[in-house]
């Protein structure tokens, strides 16, 4: 009996021992430590956007103007054929999902009727008086799904209380109030320090209007020089810097401030806040429509997309509605080609089917980090992570079939949900560099300078990192539009 019930331990034991072991070895491998500053969920899906749309419009439109003078008789707004369901019909098509619209611009003219001006649609023939812009943007966006955005002008060119600091940042307050108040949610709210050298002098209370923007709608995210969310890149080219944080010091940002421009445009990799940069151009040479304007070309506007979204960026493109009150059919009929250009070339990744090899992966073949994540479709929360220990040099690489790999094209993602950590990166084709570069972030993308290249195996050196690089996402695309060298 002793003896069975000894034989009977032993075997328990066995078996505890092996369930232990067993347990062990499926224990996940976890995460690696993020990298602060963190976006936050706003900010994160705002820059899975990739692409918004600014909408210019009002008394400028009429008086054929850029900067307005305060002084245009609302009579001459009248924009009889406006349609704003042409307009977000406009922009889903372009594969837009933001539209932001200039509430007032630096005239002070308000698209709405505003209580505490008369300087407004109320007092234009539009709808006899009885119009309302913002209402019908919000609706037509609100009826396709589509979010809004509002940009109300700090410089305000008409009221008289600009100048006073107390009096004008009351009244500025209490528009920001009816705005936020009374129109639904507003994704985006758009602040800048653009005012003319002769303006009145007068301090924003900017720090007062953020807390008021989200103390009524907690979501928004809040564009100006100094972010709090987003931050200007510095320049209306729609171009950000070869090297693009999106990390920087808000206390090294003001509103308005020209010498910042350059820290702007790239960012600081020591920075302490998230705010990603946004690239605002407009489609054509000016903000507001001009008869005697027409839009850019293709070629521009891919160079304008490779140049903001290709590096790290948001690209918020202007289609000004003309007099009537729609868009142009020049400018939809160039956006279409410019939707239709990004998905010819960036709907087929080339190296979907291919073989991913890397220098190391977290947790070994069964750690949930390996290279085959940068082919998925998650391009934030899957990735590939080296060990550990491999810091120093490591590298992807995509292995073409035997037909090779054709392509003149190569995206690379960051996992930026755990931080942006790439400073330097080198791509090789079949051991010969065809391309390198600095940050990566959310988005990198190299349109290649030789044209289009044939090969086996595209290797992605990471030669320096802030810590160990995440890499979300990797494509190689064919761009029939590129024609670098006469090709």
């Amino acid at each position: 009996m002793f003896k069975q019930w000894c034989t009977l331990c032993k075997s328990t034991l066995f078996l505890l021992f092996n369930f232990a072991i067993s347990s062990l070895a499926i224990v996940p491998t976890t995460p690696p430590l993020p990298i602060l500053p963190l976006p936050a969920f706003s900010q994160l899906k705002w820059q899975q956007r990739e692409i918004i749309m600014f909408f210019h419009f009002g008394v400028n439109t009429f008086s054929n103007s850029e900067w307005g003078t305060g002084k245009e008789n609302p009579a001459i707004f009248n924009p009889v054929g406006l349609d704003a369901n042409q307009w977000v019909n406009t922009a889903v098509e372009a594969g837009v999902s933001l539209m932001i619209l200039t509430a007032k611009h630096h005239d002070g003219f308000c698209l709405w009727p505003s209580k505490y001006t008369d300087h407004s649609v109320k007092s234009s023939p539009w709808k006899n008086g009885e119009g309302d812009v913002v209402q019908e943007f919000v609706n037509a966006a609100k009826a396709r799904g589509v979010d809004v955005g509002i940009y109300l002008s700090p410089w305000d060119r008409h009221d008289k209380r600009y100048g006073n600091d107390l009096q004008y940042n009351e009244y500025y307050l209490a528009q920001l109030q009816e705005l936020l108040n009374h129109y639904g949610g507003v994704r985006e709210i758009w602040f800048d320090g653009a005012k003319g050298t002769n303006a009145p002098n007068i301090s924003y209370y900017f720090s007062d209007w953020f807390y008021m923007v989200k103390e009524l709608q907690s979501s928004i995210n809040i564009f100006s020089d100094a972010g709090p969310d987003v931050r200007w890149v510095g320049n209306e080219k729609g171009f950000a810097g070869s090297t693009c944080w999106s990390t920087v010091n808000r206390t090294s940002l003001s509103i308005g401030n020209a010498s910042i421009e350059n820290l702007l445009n790239t960012g600081d990799p020591r920075g302490t806040d998230w705010v990603p940069p946004e690239c605002d151009v407009s489609i054509r040479p000016g903000w507001f429509w001009h008869k005697s304007e027409s839009p850019k070309n293709l070629s521009q506007l891919l160079e304008i997309y490779y140049n903001s979204v290709g590096r790290n960026c948001l690209l918020l493109l202007n289609v000004p509605p003309n007099t009537t009150g729609l868009i142009s059919d020049t400018d939809v009929h160039r956006l279409k080609e410019f939707r239709s250009a990004i998905d010819t070339i960036f709907s087929t990744n080339l190296a979907e089917k291919s073989i991913v090899k890397a220098s190391s992966q977290r947790g070994g073949k069964v750690g949930g980090f390996g290279p085959e994540n940068v082919l998925d479709s998650d391009h934030i929360w899957t990735y590939w992570a080296p060990r550990d220990v491999d810091v120093k040099d490591p590298w992807i690489e995509i292995r073409g079939t035997s037909e090779g790999l054709r392509f003149n094209v190569v995206r690379i993602q960051e996992a930026i949900g755990l931080g942006q950590r790439i400073k330097r990166h080198e791509i090789y084709v079949d051991g010969k560099m065809v391309a390198n570069g600095t940050t990566v972030g959310y988005k990198r993308l190299h349109r290649l300078d030789v044209g289009i290249v044939h090969g086996q195996v595209v290797r992605i050196r990471i030669r320096e990192s802030k810590a160990l690089p995440l890499i979300s996402s990797i494509g190689l695309h064919l761009d029939p539009f590129w024609q670098p060298n006469g090709q």
